[in-house]
């Protein structure tokens, strides 16, 4: 009888040892789970800072942009004013024209030093990630594909295109 208490709390202990050694393999699973989610939130949290500074730090360079578009209108009617000055006019409109000349003068430092740049197009192979075709003209003197003349500056702020250049090109 004893014989068989002995064996019967032995096969209690050992039962109760498994269900220990099965709860405690069960805890380092759950804490394994628990740590790769862990980590799998770290990485997102880090990537979305990362995403955030890369959106904050182009938001910034380009800050100035919608100015700048706002003043490409003002700038173009400058250089027609200016032109003006060609056709022989009284003094007294050339001394006007004069001072555009200084205002213009002014306006293209102060986008100069905001690094916005015309885009060179005249004489150039056509690129429509610069140029707009609104006109094709045949001269059999140039080859197919160069700008023949533009009708609207383009402009690049930075290194992004603001205005693509208005063109005639070559057929």
């Amino acid at each position: 009888m004893e014989k068989e208490k002995v064996e019967t709390e032995t096969k209690a202990k050992k039962t109760k040892k498994v269900k220990k050694n099965e709860e405690v393999t069960s805890l380092i699973e759950s804490l394994a789970l628990e740590k790769e989610k862990n980590l799998r939130v770290q990485a997102e949290l880090l990537n979305y800072k990362r995403r955030k500074e890369e959106e904050v730090s182009c938001f910034l360079k380009y800050a100035s942009e919608d100015v700048i578009k706002s003043l490409l209108p003002v700038i173009d009617n400058f250089e027609r004013a200016i032109r003006l000055d060609d056709n022989d006019l009284t003094d007294e409109i050339s001394k006007f024209l004069a001072g555009f000349k200084m205002i213009y003068g002014n306006f293209i430092e102060v986008l100069n030093k905001n690094e916005v740049k015309e885009i060179e197009a005249e004489g150039l192979e056509f690129d429509p990630n610069f140029h707009q075709a609104v006109i094709t003209e045949k001269d059999e003197n140039k080859p197919e594909g160069v700008v023949l003349e533009v009708l609207q500056k383009g402009y690049l702020y930075k290194d992004r295109v603001i205005r693509p250049a208005m063109v005639k090109v070559n057929e």
